[in-house]
C-alpha cells in the first residue's frame, strides 16, 4: 500500500529553477525520514538529500549543496526538492525514498532535463 508519487520535472535551461514532489500515501508519513535520490545517464542511483520527519534536520551531498532544498509538509503528507541554478551536471531521473518496516520504497521517478 506505501505509494510515492513524483511530480514537476521538465526541461529548464541552465541557471533555472525547479519544485519537485513527492506526494506520499500507505504510512504515516510523518514519522519516518525522507529522501531524494537520482540517477544520471549512464551513472548509479545516488542520494541527493533527505530530511528527517518533523523537517528538524536535513542533509546533502556537497554538489548540491546551496542551491538545493529539501522540506517536507506533514499535513500533505508530500516532501519537495526545491533546485535553484541548475547546471548540466543535475540532469537526471529524480526518486524520492522511504523505508517502511525494513523495506524501501521508490516513487517512479521524474525526469529533470538541464539544457541550453
Amino acid at each position: 500500500q506505501v505509494q510515492l508519487v513524483e511530480s514537476g520535472g521538465g526541461l529548464v535551461q541552465p541557471g533555472g529553477s525547479l519544485r519537485l514532489s513527492c506526494a506520499a500515501s500507505g504510512f504515516t508519513f510523518s514519522s519516518y525520514l525522507m529522501s531524494w535520490y537520482r540517477q544520471a545517464p549512464g551513472k548509479g542511483r545516488e542520494l541527493v538529500a533527505h530530511i528527517t520527519s518533523t523537517g528538524g534536520i536535513t542533509s546533502y551531498i556537497i554538489p548540491v549543496k546551496g542551491r538545493f532544498t529539501i522540506s517536507r509538509d506533514n499535513a500533505k503528507s508530500t516532501v519537495y526538492l526545491q533546485m535553484n541554478s541548475l547546471q548540466f551536471e543535475d540532469t537526471a531521473v529524480y526518486y524520492c525514498y522511504t523505508a517502511v518496516d525494513g523495506r524501501g520504497y521508490w516513487g517512479q521517478g521524474t525526469q529533470v532535463t538541464v539544457s541550453s
